[in-house]
């Protein structure tokens, strides 16, 4: 089993994504902190913001449990009103990771040493700044 995970970088502004196993995830709660080691963030803590269920339905932090539950909501995730004071009964996932679990959204709370650009960089980053690098030797050695 294994998630989509979404971790935002309170301070530079981005996000990454990686796809990370069940371990050490299942039954944790919107609002929870966990160790960045598990998505492969050394020396990273990381708070559980959200998510969203395989069919795409959002999770929600009031609503406690696994399951999918049609709820009364007037505002937040899943439901944006057009009108002040409009309300609308919607489904909505519980606040608990499960097997459901598509996707989990995370902030990072403690920072590591090394930054998240270069944790997340991606192959073609990588192959890039390489390349970069074969360059700039190239031309110091003529």
């Amino acid at each position: 089993m294994a998630f989509k995970l979404v971790v935002s970088d309170p301070k530079s502004r981005k996000s990454f994504q990686k796809d990370v196993s069940a371990e050490g995830l299942l039954g944790k709660k919107i609002g929870d902190k966990i160790s960045g080691s598990s998505a492969g963030l050394e020396g990273y803590e990381l708070e559980i913001t959200g998510g969203s269920d395989k069919d795409g339905f959002p999770m929600r932090k009031d609503v406690d449990g696994i399951g999918r539950k049609r709820i009364l909501i007037a505002s937040g995730p899943g439901y944006h009103p057009k009108m002040e004071g409009q309300r609308r009964r919607k489904s909505i996932r519980g606040n608990t990771v499960s097997e459901d679990t598509a996707q989990i959204n995370a902030k990072i709370f403690k920072y590591g040493p090394k930054p998240a650009d270069h944790l997340f960089a991606s192959k073609k980053e990588e192959k890039k700044e390489e390349a970069q690098k074969e360059e700039a030797k190239h031309q110091e050695k003529a």
